[in-house]
């Protein structure tokens, strides 16, 4: 059946994967803002919530890529019409998330204290780190399966049932916050920081539980994995591992940018800890018609049909810069009471004032970036992902952080490199998306 490109088919993709692409960051959120406001070591448990979650971050997203990869996979074999060929291959790929998952959990555990003393926590903030990481830790392997089957429904063209696991895991998530954070008068004393990780891991087991259910229910797709392996899986870890460099790249930017914030001291990695959150939620808000994207591009490739989808790019950008001047505008509207949502630290808030309109001019560039990236992914390019983030990384954000301290620039410093290393990512791929499929489009 030929793909249809157009306002309605985008975003029947595009709001539910929006949605369900929130739901980390809004868990991340909640966590922050109910945290930051925690009446005992407030400021410290925010500093701790911000480290250990832009370290969970990277793991998250190194070995999370397997998402993309069989996404990609699966929805270039549904374009091309063969899709009982990749029938076995999502069984295989989620054993191995689970494995790396494991492994992973099992080499942190041990060194927990050593590695965020490296990220500069110490003190009361370092004692926070370890106490919290210690329970967020164990949904590690509960976030990959569900992120292993949220790409198998994205590669059947489905964002419907990520978006309901997602809702039940957000919803669980900022309810058990209020009730373990705070407690309960005469039912259930106030947990505080630890309680904050347990509501956190009891939202990613039901959400696992959710995952499993429905991709048992609803689709045919076999989770007994073969002994043989499946032809395609070669090529799924090729991607995975070009994604995995990728990422790697992506958080050396993230965990530098918490690492120089710490270094400046308490009040600014408050700050950067704040923007950082609302600069990821705005990623992933965006990121829906990267989704669509990647979704529907993956099946345009695998049916060769390349006018729809250069059709397809032009559309996926223009909307997503209308969602970004959107947020722009509800950003500039509420620029004092986004900062005291998170924290009642005056020092903590006069501080993020003072760099959150970089955030904020930066979304449309961002939107770029971010529809691109996912547009990419459903075609299969990542080795040239990985290129582009070792570029703009290396290139671009290293360089231009070190001389932000060269010139005292601080928390400025941090977020002008953070700018500069989305706009080479942009326009990286702009270019790429241009050479390779104009020529394509004229021989049609």
């Amino acid at each position: 059946m030929k793909t249809v490109v157009s306002f309605k088919t985008i975003n029947k993709l595009a709001i539910p994967a929006t949605i369900a692409g929130i739901a980390e960051p809004v868990l991340s959120i909640t966590d922050t803002a109910i945290v930051g406001n925690i009446p005992v070591n407030g400021l410290e448990s925010l500093a701790a919530v911000g480290i250990v979650g832009a370290f969970l971050s990277m793991l998250i997203w190194i070995l999370g890529q397997t998402r993309s990869a069989i996404s990609a996979i699966i929805s270039q074999y549904l374009g091309a019409g063969k899709l009982k060929e990749v029938a076995n291959l999502p069984a295989q790929a989620i054993c191995l998330n689970l494995l790396l998952s494991v492994l992973i959990l099992v080499a942190t555990i041990f060194v927990v204290e050593e590695i965020f003393i490296l990220l500069n926590a110490k003190g009361k903030i370092l004692e926070f780190c370890v106490s919290y990481y210690s329970i967020r830790v164990w949904g590690f392997p509960l976030t990959l399966l569900v992120f292993a089957i949220m790409g198998i429904f994205r590669g059947l063209q489905n964002t419907f049932w990520p978006m309901m696991i997602a809702i039940v895991g957000a919803v669980l998530n900022i309810g058990l916050d209020f009730v373990l954070v705070y407690g309960i008068e005469g039912l259930i004393s106030p947990m505080y920081l630890e309680g904050a990780a347990w509501a956190s891991l009891i939202a990613q087991g039901v959400m696992a539980v959710m995952a499993l259910y429905l991709l048992i229910t609803k689709t045919n797709i076999s989770l007994m994995p073969r002994l043989q392996l499946h032809p395609e899986l070669g090529r799924l870890v090729g991607m995975s591992l070009n994604l995995f460099v990728r990422t790697v790249a992506l958080n050396i930017t993230l965990v530098l940018a918490v690492r120089e914030a710490a270094a400046l001291g308490d009040r600014f990695i408050g700050a950067h800890t704040i923007a950082i959150n609302l600069w990821l939620f705005a990623a992933f808000f965006i990121d829906g018609y990267g989704a669509a994207g990647n979704i529907m591009g993956g099946r345009l490739l695998g049916a060769k049909d390349y006018p729809n989808l250069w059709k397809l790019a032009k559309k996926i950008i223009l909307y997503g810069v209308a969602v970004s001047l959107v947020l722009m505008g509800i950003g500039v509207l509420l620029y004092r009471p986004l900062g005291a949502l998170f924290s009642n630290d005056i020092n903590v808030l006069q501080t993020f004032y003072s760099i959150f309109f970089i955030v904020i001019l930066a979304l449309p560039v961002n939107t770029v970036a971010f529809v691109f990236d996912g547009l990419f992914k459903g075609l299969g390019e990542m080795r040239y992902l990985r290129n582009v983030l070792l570029l703009a990384t290396f290139l671009g954000f290293i360089p231009m952080l070190y001389l932000g301290n060269f010139f005292n620039l601080g928390l400025y410093g941090i977020w002008i490199a953070i700018t500069v290393w989305m706009i080479i990512r942009g326009g990286a791929l702009v270019w790429k998306f241009r050479a390779k499929f104009r020529p394509l489009l004229q021989k049609v």
